[in-house]
């Protein structure tokens, strides 16, 4: 897969807000996530089911709107897609935050492989402040 082929696919799933359909797609079985230290449920998931259930539900249950709004796209080689963009966020208690982030994906076998995520946590942290 060439490089922009990955960033065409890269950019299918923030075109699509993650959706399912996508996501089932897309995603490696093996999928590795991984979120910065100081970011709201920080860890390593393995698989998308755990990224669902165990990384989104807990911080959805936090927020009214959250998402992410890639802004370019980089390929650095075969396999290897960045992101820089910024989350938009609102607290259930009215609180906002834009928090600006870069995604490196990697690509396997035409698949989302692994996500390694950077993000300005603190800007989050306070909003959830409320």
């Amino acid at each position: 897969m060439s490089d922009n082929a990955n960033i065409t696919m890269v950019r299918r799933l923030y075109d699509s807000g993650m959706a399912p359909e996508v996501t089932a797609e897309i995603m490696a079985p093996d999928l590795v996530w991984d979120i910065t230290p100081g970011f709201p449920n920080s860890g390593v998931y393995h698989g998308w089911d755990s990224v669902a259930r165990d990384f989104f539900g807990p911080i959805m249950a936090n927020y009214e709107t959250f998402g992410a709004k890639a802004e370019q796209f980089f390929g650095d080689d075969e396999v290897h897609v960045f992101v820089l963009g910024h989350y938009h966020a609102e607290t259930k208690t009215g609180n906002t935050a834009d928090v600006r982030f870069i995604h490196l994906w990697t690509v396997r076998d035409g698949k989302l492989a692994h996500l390694t995520q950077a993000a300005d946590s603190h800007v989050l942290q306070e909003a959830l402040k409320g």
